[in-house]
């Protein structure tokens, strides 16, 4: 990649022609756990904007601009009574659409409270997160539930925890099957399984493939890819293949196993900031796992691997708490937990890593694809065509999934999982 590529890639904030993508899409503000009625407002940071997160007494969201219209105050320490969020310096009262309730320190009859309004952004819950849309009113897409909760019945555990890099750095993460076979190896375990399997312990895979062949097929919402390895039973016969499915610009679902679906969805806060969530989900028909559970699993359980404000207890300056002595007696990367592992990779390239000084291989099949992808988006939106994924008829989320499994040589990959609009095959 160019400096000027890798610099419409990775900038999100002000007038970033990526930035301009993720506002045409809902991006997730938080988890609807952390948000309660009449609760304090909960702090989140979007593309360079501080904003506050709260429920009224009704129980709806409201995504507001953390600084009061009045005098910039923070609304972060105001109070959420009857209905309002209330500015603690003036008593400036907002609702979740931003219009003002009440002005105390304004003259009673005065018209000033029709003249002033506080940033606010439409506000959404699915899949256990609140959703705002941070674009023009005029260019409001209709919002979908995520592709990890097609149905309210869904059963979603996520983590959450702030990355210390820029979200391109994350998403390619998620879209690089090669790495799990190296970076992941003591916790996804070859083993001599029909199908990805987890335990308590870890995930097995019926494979010991390290370099898989990649093959990739563009679609309208982003791209699949399938990552095709030797099983360990049958190989002549049989491959072992694992899709992942790109969702632009925030969402990844990756090959899911025979206890969970997983997806990932990121949120940039800035440039060089990501909100990171790891999600284990389920239809109705499986009990699937809890979030404490899950986040116990992952090594990110809140106030004991993260603390209040999803700060990483794990660290670049503690080395991501790196056992040498568990890496010699075989833990491959000493590093508990697979996220763990990947934020150490992630955040040791800095915070936007110079892609024009990589030697990138076949592995890194999908990682170009990424890229070439979304650099396109960016110059597009640049030009004035729409954001990608925006444009009618739009693949509803809900049909698009991954898939994991050994099958059939003969099988054609692009008929597992959903989400495919071949023949737009790339």
């Amino acid at each position: 990649m160019t400096p000027e590529e890798n610099e419409l890639l990775c900038r999100v904030e002000g007038d970033a022609p990526m930035g301009h993508i993720m506002r045409r899409h809902w991006i997730a503000a938080c988890l609807s756990e952390e948000v309660k009625a009449d609760g304090a407002p909960v702090k989140t940071r979007l593309l360079g904007e501080d904003l506050v997160v709260f429920r009224d007494s009704k129980g709806r969201v409201g995504v507001l601009g953390e600084f009061c219209a009045h005098r910039r105050a923070s609304l972060l320490y105001g109070r959420n009574e009857e209905c309002g969020l209330r500015c603690l310096y003036h008593g400036w009262k907002f609702d979740v659409e931003g219009n003002v309730l009440e002005m105390a320190s304004e003259p009673e009859g005065s018209n000033f409270p029709g003249r002033v309004k506080q940033k606010a952004y439409p506000a959404r819950e699915a899949g256990g997160f609140v959703w705002c849309f941070m674009g023009p009113a005029e260019e409001i897409i209709e919002f979908q539930p995520p592709a990890f909760s097609p149905t309210p019945q869904c059963r979603v555990s996520a983590t959450k925890v702030r990355v210390r890099c820029n979200w391109a750095q994350v998403l390619e993460g998620q879209i690089d099957s090669a790495h799990s076979s190296s970076l992941h190896s003591s916790d996804m375990v070859p083993a001599q399984v029909d199908g990805a399997k987890a335990t308590e312990e870890n995930w097995l895979r019926p494979s010991t493939d390290k370099a898989p062949r990649f093959q990739v097929e563009r679609t309208s919402y982003g791209f699949r890819y399938a990552a095709i390895r030797r099983p360990i039973q049958n190989a002549e016969t049989h491959d072992y293949i694992r899709t992942t499915v790109y969702i632009a610009p925030f969402t990844a679902l990756i090959p899911p196993n025979n206890v969970h679906n997983v997806a990932t969805l990121l949120v940039p806060e800035d440039d060089v900031t990501t909100m990171f969530y790891f999600i284990a989900w389920n239809g109705p028909d499986k009990p699937g796992i809890d979030a404490q559970t899950w986040r116990k699993f992952n090594v990110l359980e809140w106030g004991k691997d993260v603390d209040r404000h999803f700060n990483n207890v794990r660290t670049a300056d503690n080395f991501y708490q790196q056992d040498r002595a568990a890496m010699a007696a075989g833990n491959f990367t000493g590093i508990k937990g697979i996220p763990n592992q990947d934020i150490a990779m992630w955040e040791g390239m800095g915070p936007i890593s110079d892609r024009s000084k990589e030697r990138v291989g076949v592995s890194d099949i999908a990682v170009n694809a990424f890229r070439r992808l979304m650099v396109e988006a960016a110059r597009d939106v640049r030009d004035g065509k729409p954001a990608i994924g925006t444009a009618e008829p739009r693949v509803r989320h809900a049909t698009i999934s991954s898939f994991e499994g050994v099958v059939p040589k003969a099988t054609d990959w692009r008929s597992l999982g959903g989400g495919s609009e071949s023949p737009r095959a790339a």
